[in-house]
């Protein structure tokens, strides 16, 4: 086997060729442990070599079904091909045993890529952390939503959390959009979307666990609905993946297009109630 001594420690494809084996280099060189699975995108998306990803190969076919069978949403009219043209977006999150980076893929409602969120900025001391511990919620996350063409286009910051969320919304040049601001902390979770001092908007929760979410606009009108699609047993407990449907029901403009398009992103690392509900 080839070995690379500036490569890091980290699982990567199996040298030999193998098909969805991951293999363990050490460093220096290749060692006897390996897993299925596929390589972990660690210089392109931020992945750690503490990790194991058990995504499989996009298929169009399942996103299809994820659209149509399990969030219930009909084929409609095809958008401008990209993040924030499309009338529906998929938002599957990258399954992983193990998760140090949060990491979705972004399709349109017949599987084609349309980009990816991916977070960023975290230092190892916070990636030991996360592993030793489950305090999430308690840490900044800086998510970037990138087009498929890995060019970021938002930049998502939500500052570490006691009870409320905020996540703060910017432009990948720095320009900030505006603020999706926690509203309360029990009960079905609502998020204002606050531009320039105002709310032109808002996201509600639909039950107390926070699964689906309705958007709507300042006058309280539903523009956007935001359905999580049911993986199986065996992946919602053994995985960290969660996925979303985002379906936005007629064209909008910036500011608040890019803060639905935020919200479906970030829904799940940003946005989710934790596991006793505190928001």
């Amino acid at each position: 086997m080839t070995t690379h001594s500036n490569t890091p420690a980290g699982w990567y494809a199996d040298p030999q060729g193998t098909p969805n084996l991951l293999r363990y280099w050490d460093g220096t060189q290749w060692t006897e442990h390996t897993n299925p699975g596929q390589v972990p995108q660690q210089q392109q998306s931020g992945g750690s070599a503490w990790e194991l990803n058990v995504s499989r190969t996009p298929d169009p076919s399942k996103v299809q079904h994820q659209v149509q069978q399990q969030a219930g949403v009909s084929p409609t009219a095809y958008g401008g091909g990209t993040l924030f043209t499309e009338p529906v977006l998929v938002v599957n999150q990258k399954a992983k045993l193990i998760e140090l980076v949060n990491e979705y893929s972004v399709f349109d409602q017949n599987g084609r890529t349309l980009g990816s969120v991916v977070e960023v900025g975290q230092s190892t001391a916070k990636k030991v952390l996360r592993f030793v511990s489950s305090v999430d919620q308690f840490l900044t996350h800086k998510l970037e939503v990138r087009d498929a063409q890995g060019q970021p286009h938002l930049v998502l910051t939500r500052p570490a959390k006691f009870i409320k969320s905020k996540v703060l919304v910017h432009r990948a040049n720095g320009e900030p959009l505006g603020e999706i601001v926690q509203q309360n902390a029990f009960g079905k979770i609502k998020f204002g979307f606050m531009y320039n001092g105002q709310q032109i908007g808002a996201i509600k929760a639909e039950n107390w666990r926070a699964w689906n979410f309705a958007i709507v606009d300042h006058t309280d009108t539903e523009i956007a609905r935001i359905t999580k699609t049911w993986e199986g047993l065996a992946k919602t407990m053994f995985t960290t993946a969660d996925n979303y449907v985002l379906q936005i029901h007629r064209q909008l403009a910036d500011p608040l297009l890019s803060m639905v398009v935020a919200s479906a992103l970030t829904v799940d690392t940003a946005l989710k109630q934790d596991s006793r509900g505190l928001g």
